[in-house]
């Protein structure tokens, strides 16, 4: 995953909403005492609805992500246009996972085209996932296309979930059942946190995900 979605940075909008509070107390900024400054005052903005381009999305990464691309193939508007595999080539936090579906880590595996030729729900690990892996973990995965395959699909399902659906225990296209659960915003599958979810493409519903998943053996 991209490292900016990790940094701490400030909030958006919170600006807003503190002058928004102000408003809807019929109150106005004043000087650095207790004295109101003196003559006419500009009533102060309300506070902005939630930006549209969060619909249907969950998880704690979301706002930030919305933030940082608000336009292009990575906003959310732009991976809706694409199918699955070349929205994950042009994300900038997929860059890992665009090459283990393309040949460049393992070059026996290429899934694009069956990625692409389904309609999807993928739990998509971001390149920070990748890099949590053990550097033996990475030559396996490297050298062995069977176990790739096993574990690039263990991170798909059939059909499109969207995040209201997707809870519960879903069968993985490796043939495993993943667990996906939702406490308030904060979705988890196997144990992994969902940064942004229900991110959707021409042809699959991603959620973005802090870590690599392991299927049973």
């Amino acid at each position: 995953m991209h490292p900016r979605l990790h940094r701490r940075r400030p909030a958006v909008g919170v600006p807003f909403a503190v002058v928004g509070l102000l408003a809807a107390a019929g109150l106005t900024a004043c000087g650095g005492g207790d004295t109101p400054s003196p003559g006419p005052t500009t009533p102060l903005p309300a506070v902005t609805a939630v930006d549209p381009a969060l619909n249907g999305l969950v998880g704690p990464g979301c706002a930030a992500y919305v933030h940082e691309h608000r336009s292009g193939r990575a906003s959310i508007a732009g991976m809706a246009a694409d199918p699955l595999a070349a929205m994950v080539n042009k994300n900038p936090l997929l860059t890992e996972l665009s090459r283990a579906i393309s040949g460049n880590l393992n070059k026996k595996v290429r899934l694009g085209d069956t990625l692409d030729g389904g309609e999807f729900t993928v739990f998509a690990p971001v390149d920070p996932a990748f890099a949590k892996l053990s550097s033996a973990r990475r030559a396996v995965l490297k050298a062995e296309s069977r176990e790739l395959v096993k574990v690039l699909t263990y991170h798909v399902v059939t059909g499109r979930l969207d995040p209201g659906q997707v809870v519960g225990v879903q069968k993985s296209v490796e043939g495993g059942n993943l667990k996906v659960t939702n406490a308030k915003g904060r979705m988890k599958v196997d144990g992994a946190h969902v940064i942004c979810g229900g991110i959707r493409t021409a042809n699959a519903t991603v959620y973005l995900i802090d870590k690599v998943l392991t299927p049973s053996e």
